[in-house]
């Protein structure tokens, strides 16, 4: 279970002192979360969208998938998305530097579902990613959000179509989540 530091607000600087024990710590705008290894099947699902996503990004010159340990900083908040579209950078870039992501990607856990569908939506929206996709294994939906317009849940198919490539990429939700 996710567990949220609400008395005090913490720092970037506190968050990288944590230890390194297999828990996956996020700071989003002064609050903490603790998330535990993450289960065969969200890591299934992700790995099927990396799988989706690689080759198109690759043709259209989009930059790279970044799997999980990827970290996304803005506002004074560090985060750590399953799966991450962006540009490389040169060698010797921080994360302070890497380049806006074009696509953040969250799969919905028990432990995650609140933070995913809250306050990482809202810092992502804040931050002009023009493609944040929630994925839900469960509900076997993604949720579309893009900044000024209202979410789109989709439950067959959809196509993604970022600013720089030619076409656009079909998606189909049995694809990601395997079929029944």
């Amino acid at each position: 279970m996710p567990v949220a530091a609400t008395e005090k607000l913490w720092t970037l600087e506190e968050l990288h002192r944590l230890p390194d024990d297999g828990n996956k710590y996020e700071l989003v705008r002064g609050e903490l979360f603790v998330t535990p290894a993450p289960t065969d099947e969200h890591e299934t699902v992700i790995a099927r969208l990396a799988r989706i996503l690689d080759p198109y990004v690759a043709r259209h010159g989009l930059g790279y998938v970044y799997r999980p340990r990827a970290v996304f900083r803005f506002d004074g908040s560090e985060v750590e998305p399953d799966l991450v579209v962006r540009a490389g950078q040169p060698r010797g870039g921080t994360w302070d530097t890497a380049p806006r992501p074009i696509l953040i990607v969250e799969v919905l856990s028990p432990t995650t579902r609140q933070r995913d569908r809250g306050p990482k939506r809202q810092l992502y929206v804040d931050a002009a990613i023009p493609d944040y996709w929630i994925v839900d294994p469960e509900g076997r939906a993604i949720t579309v959000v893009q900044p000024g317009a209202d979410d789109v849940i989709v439950r067959d198919a959809f196509v993604w179509h970022p600013r720089g490539a030619s076409d656009g990429l079909s998606i189909r939700t049995a694809d990601v989540f395997g079929e029944e």
